[in-house]
């Protein structure tokens, strides 16, 4: 009845075409009603494209199956030594290129060389990393790094997955320039670690399960996945380790200072160290130990020992160096 509805032909509208509705339903004028229930939004669909959570693959995952999804663990560092998702631990000759991953979302290959004339042992030199096109997402991004040219930026020049609605789902971080850069792709629930130390680079990956076994049959050259071919892997007891510009022992307290765990991470330390007489793989060691704390499942699993693994650098060099030094001093001295 007020004032400002009288001429309100909205208002109206609605109070006829109401009254026509319950004439048609045959709807009583009398009696308790029951109050007009809020308008419910439509349900999300996780699947939708135009959907917000479509590009995050944690989001998308929980929606689905009421969990959050499982990852695993690959790296590759040193020598190189690769540690695939199923915890296995390869040292590897492996010299030129080679296939880290290939699936449906990843491509990534290290390239490697000798780290010392007439050596077995080899070093990542560099790194290609495909992003592959996902229309919904991102745009196909390419990443490359290189001795001495860790970039912060995918080959393109961006930084992150494009203009497409999803494009911030893949971006580049700087951690220290030069020498550690992470890229984290939230579409398909993967972060990668690149590092560069002394002459060699570091791969470390936490991807989601489901990612890490999106590939066929075609694809099982893969590092991450099989480890090593058996004709490319090195035992870290062989005589590589020996005549070494750096003495064993030395390598091993060098190690030491940075691992104080032996685990195969100490272990493959000591080994590059006196393969190739630079001290930096110290870092190179410690610095995949850092990501596996960072992107391993289960913490339980972080150190890993190999005790028929042992490194002759580490096994025959010190305990020859400690027998010794023991007999020294508990024989007395002739002249």
């Amino acid at each position: 009845m007020a004032r400002t509805c009288r001429g309100d032909l909205a208002y109206h509208s609605a109070v006829h075409g109401i009254e026509d509705l319950m004439v048609q339903h045959g709807c009583s004028r009398e009696g308790p009603t029951s109050p007009p229930r809020p308008p419910q939004p439509p349900a999300p669909n996780p699947q939708a494209f135009g959907s917000p959570d479509f590009c995050d693959y944690e989001k998308r995952f929980a929606m689905k199956h009421g969990r959050p999804p499982l990852y695993q663990h690959c790296a590759a560092f040193g020598d190189p030594h690769v540690r695939t998702f199923h915890d296995e631990f390869h040292t590897c000759r492996v010299e030129g290129s080679w296939p880290l991953l290939d699936n449906d979302y990843l491509f990534a290959q290290a390239t490697s060389y000798p780290v010392a004339k007439g050596s077995n042992a080899t070093a990542t030199g560099k790194l290609t990393i495909i992003f592959k096109d996902v229309k919904e997402c991102i745009e196909q991004k390419e990443y490359q790094a290189e001795i001495d040219n860790l970039p912060a930026a995918f080959a393109d020049g961006s930084m992150n997955g494009g203009e497409r609605p999803g494009g911030s789902s893949l971006a580049i971080h700087e951690r220290v320039p030069g020498r550690h850069v992470e890229i984290r792709a939230a579409y398909i629930g993967t972060t990668i670690a690149v590092r560069q130390a002394g002459r060699q680079l570091s791969f470390s990956i936490r991807a989601a399960e489901e990612v890490a076994r999106s590939f066929t049959e075609e694809q099982d050259l893969q590092l991450c996945v099989g480890g090593c071919p058996p004709s490319q892997r090195l035992s870290r007891s062989q005589g590589s380790c020996t005549g070494g510009a750096i003495p064993a022992e030395k390598a091993h307290r060098l190690c030491k200072e940075k691992l104080p765990v032996e685990d195969v991470y100490f272990q493959s330390c000591v080994f590059d160290v006196v393969a190739s007489g630079d001290t930096n793989f110290t870092l190179a060691a410690h610095g995949a130990l850092e990501d596996a704390r960072m992107f391993h499942p289960d913490a339980k699993k972080l150190h890993l020992f190999q005790n028929s693994a042992a490194c002759a650098c580490c096994g025959s060099h010190v305990s020859f160096f400690l027998l010794t030094t023991a007999v020294a001093s508990v024989l007395p001295l002739h002249f």
